[in-house]
């Protein structure tokens, strides 16, 4: 079945069958329905897509099935389809939580346009509610924020590849999240056991197999009782090998051999250990040319690298920085008890230009210094010709110009309305009066946007 499923309510046989073919052109599953009650059958929680309805219905009307979606689970999209003039029960369903409302007779450009969007929400909620899941499970997994081209498809290939088992080899530079996606991969794959992160280039070698493989008493000097190894203690769960390429070549000829086998050897010992761990190797060195320059072992590099993901810098991936200092500036607000810093569109422009050599990790220290009022250290590449840096007196710049206060000396909340108007404003311009994808754009809910319009008394331009 396709992926993209719309259950469509219509009483009319002639507008059924048209609507219906509209929708599967548009690439959706679709079950159509004479009657809200027959939809009701339909349903569940975990629904995937969405629900087109009319809202004059024999028996149970499509405001009443509406009020049993929400009812079932409330961020089900349900789209109702008014008759000409019926404004004020348009407004009564989105109060009542309907994503979107149509009114007859409708392009199939705008009921398509509807669908896709209330789609794209629907897979983003059950996407969310999965993630929460797993985050259950594991309450110590960091996110993964952003919301580029790049980051969805690498969300993608940890969902897909999370519960299948096999090993990963990570590539990436510095500071790109490494051990992020390490983490949650074992979210995903549900393994029960530890994740047990090791950095391979911090061990001194001399207790490197001793701290990997484990030991029995008397193997070495000083070894006075059993020492249980990361990987054991890994049982179960997923094991993190940091900076691989510092692995010694000794041990990478041990590790290959654990790989294969699934079993291990403590020092000192003549039994084995059955082992049921996943690895997760990571490097930000090319492995398969140290592997040619004799400094890698290939035959480990094709044992781990059975799926290799590569993690895209900062400065691939841009659009994601708004929502990164966002995220980290609010951890630190947090953490240090500071009001939360602002920034200029132009401060914003400026960090989105710049190189980011240490990635996502010097954007996090460059958050820290900006809720600290300190001076931000911005890399070197960044145009600063437009950076107004924070001086001691006035740690952090006003977000808003001159022009987009209401008045200097306005009362705060008439200032904050002024400016919450204009952007309003400009959400309704840049979707020419589509409310409800302005409301998409502004992250808020229809209804909130449908009473800020009827406070600031903005019209929409539509008729």
């Amino acid at each position: 079945m396709s992926a993209l499923q719309a259950i469509l309510v219509e009483d009319e046989a002639t507008l059924r069958m048209a609507t219906a073919q509209t929708l599967e052109l548009g690439g959706f599953a679709v079950q159509a329905c004479a009657s809200a009650e027959e939809a009701l059958s339909l349903l569940r929680a975990d629904y995937a897509g969405v629900i087109v309805t009319d809202v004059r219905l024999p028996g149970r009307s499509g405001l009443e099935l509406l009020a049993q979606v929400v009812a079932l689970d409330a961020e089900l999209p349900v789209i109702v389809v008014t008759g000409h003039g019926d404004v004020s029960m348009a407004v009564t369903a989105m109060r009542s939580g309907a994503y979107d409302f149509i009114e007859k007779p409708f392009a199939s450009e705008r009921l398509m346009d509807a669908v896709d969007r209330a789609q794209e929400r629907r897979r983003l909620v059950l996407e969310n509610r999965q993630l929460r899941a797993a985050r259950a499970l594991h309450p110590d997994t960091p996110d993964l924020i952003g919301r580029s081209d790049a980051i969805e498809r690498l969300k993608l290939l940890i969902r897909n590849i999370g519960p299948a088992g096999v090993d990963v080899l990570i590539n990436g530079q510095t500071g790109t999240g490494k051990e992020v996606v390490a983490r949650l991969l074992h979210a995903a794959s549900g393994r029960k056991g530890n994740f047990v992160a090791i950095n391979c280039g911090a061990l001194p070698e001399s207790v490197f197999e001793s701290e990997i493989f484990g030991h029995e008493p008397g193997a070495f000097t000083g070894a006075q009782k059993r020492r249980i190894g990361k990987l054991e203690y890994a049982n179960g769960g997923t094991v993190f090998l940091d900076e691989i390429e510092t692995m010694p070549m000794a041990l990478q000829v041990k590790l290959l051999r654990v790989l294969q086998e699934r079993r291990l050897e403590r020092l000192g010992a003549n039994e084995g250990v059955e082992l049921d761990c996943r690895i997760v190797a990571a490097s930000k060195a090319d492995l398969l040319q140290l592997s040619a320059q004799g400094l890698f072992r290939e035959d480990l590099y094709y044992r781990i690298g059975v799926v290799s993901i590569d993690l895209p810098r900062l400065r691939e991936r841009r659009e994601d920085i708004p929502l990164l200092l966002a995220h980290f500036v609010q951890e630190a607000a947090l953490r240090y008890q500071r009001p939360l810093p602002t920034w200029t569109t132009q401060e914003m422009e400026s960090w989105q230009a710049a190189d980011w050599p240490g990635n996502v990790r010097e954007l996090r220290n460059f958050a820290e210094r900006l809720t600290l009022g300190l001076a931000p250290m911005l890399p070197a590449t960044a145009p600063r010709a437009n950076v107004a840096e924070p001086s001691a007196q006035n740690p952090v710049t006003n977000t808003l110009s001159e022009n987009e206060a209401a008045c200097d000396d306005a009362a705060l909340p008439m200032q904050v309305d002024a400016f919450e108007r204009k952007l309003i404003l400009r959400a309704i311009d840049a979707t020419e009066g589509n409310v409800a994808l302005a409301a998409d754009n502004l992250m808020i809910p229809r209804k909130t946007l449908y009473d800020k319009l009827k406070k600031y008394q903005i019209g929409t331009g539509r008729k």
